[in-house]
């Protein structure tokens, strides 16, 4: 039998409070090797769907398989990107996760993925900010009116405290903002300025989160004060970008959730010999930064890894409230 989980039972089961913990876990796993986490295909889709544009694409499909040792099922996250959606009414990032025995190899559970990768990314911003964020109240910036944005700024409020949060910035450069802050103050309680450029956003700012898909900067890197942590989320490509030269050069340490592919990303594969360190191994350090006016940038480009841990901990509190629809295959 297979366990089939659509948004809304996903929705009912998944709270940031509890999930942090699980994507804390995954890294310090991934930091031990206790993973398997092959390279993800891409490739387009809809190639000669167009008779008048024969060799033009509709999207991106991709596909995200992973396993962390120990753990009950392997996970394969299911991907397509297609950016005229939101004309069409819908998301532009769609994805669904399969879940296999890892003993046997059946399948036991096909999810809705969107809300997943949303949580386990947005949880990435919440540990860095936990971890790296100066002391005090912080001042929050999100460059990015969409759902991304929604999910680091709840993510952020969940790891580090809403009380923490002194200010809430939120620039898009359209109308979107406005229903972004009005989003989040009745999520969270609490005021959130909708601004009308980059610069009013990270100016002050002591957190700037950038959750856009960009292709150029979407801030100036030198209006950001000392002391700025900068959580940039949105480019995962050569050709995506979301931090200017100044941004780079000012950051006493760049830390990435996978180095690897991060440095392969429009904000820094023009820098040769960038040192990138693991945000694996600074979430297992003791210490978080070491002086309070020193910038630094998170570069995060997702990993599989944290959809098979959120899958999983969803799954198993699915099963315990007997939600979603069994069938056969």
């Amino acid at each position: 039998m297979v366990r089939v989980l659509s948004d809304e039972d996903i929705a009912s089961v998944l709270d940031l409070e509890s999930l942090l913990p699980v994507v804390a876990d995954a890294f310090e796993k991934q930091r031990a090797g206790a993973v398997e986490r092959p390279e993800r295909p891409h490739y387009p889709i809809g190639t000669g769907l167009d008779p008048a544009t024969p060799a033009e694409s509709t999207g991106t499909g991709l596909c995200m398989p992973a396993y962390i040792h120990g753990n009950a099922y392997a996970a394969t996250k299911l991907v397509t990107v297609c950016e005229d959606n939101p004309e069409r009414g819908l998301p532009t990032v769609t994805s669904q996760l399969s879940l296999a025995d890892a003993e046997t190899g059946q399948p036991v559970g096909y999810l809705a993925g969107n809300r997943i990768t949303s949580a386990r990314t947005g949880c990435i911003g919440g540990l860095a900010a936990r971890k790296l964020a100066v002391d005090g109240p912080l001042d929050l910036a999100v460059i990015g009116a969409g759902t991304q944005a929604r999910w680091q700024t709840r993510a952020i409020a969940a790891a580090v405290g809403v009380d923490r949060l002194a200010a809430i910035r939120v620039y898009s450069p359209s109308d979107s903002r406005l229903e972004c802050a009005r989003d989040l103050e009745s999520a969270l309680d609490v005021d959130v300025t909708p601004v009308a450029s980059p610069r009013e956003a990270v100016t002050d700012a002591s957190v700037v989160v950038t959750t856009t898909t960009s292709t150029e900067p979407v801030f100036p890197g030198e209006a950001l004060a000392a002391g700025t942590l900068v959580i940039a989320v949105g480019a995962y490509t050569a050709a995506m970008r979301e931090l200017d030269e100044t941004t780079i050069e000012r950051a006493s340490r760049i830390i990435a959730d996978v180095p690897d592919e991060a440095v392969e990303t429009g904000d820094l594969r023009t820098h040769d010999g960038l040192e990138v360190s693991s945000f694996s191994d600074t979430l297992a350090d003791g210490d978080g930064r070491t002086a309070s006016d020193e910038i630094i940038v998170l570069e995060s480009v997702g990993t599989a890894v944290l959809d098979a841990a959120t899958a999983e901990f969803v799954f198993a509190r699915a099963e315990d409230a007997d939600l979603g629809t069994t069938v056969t295959i």
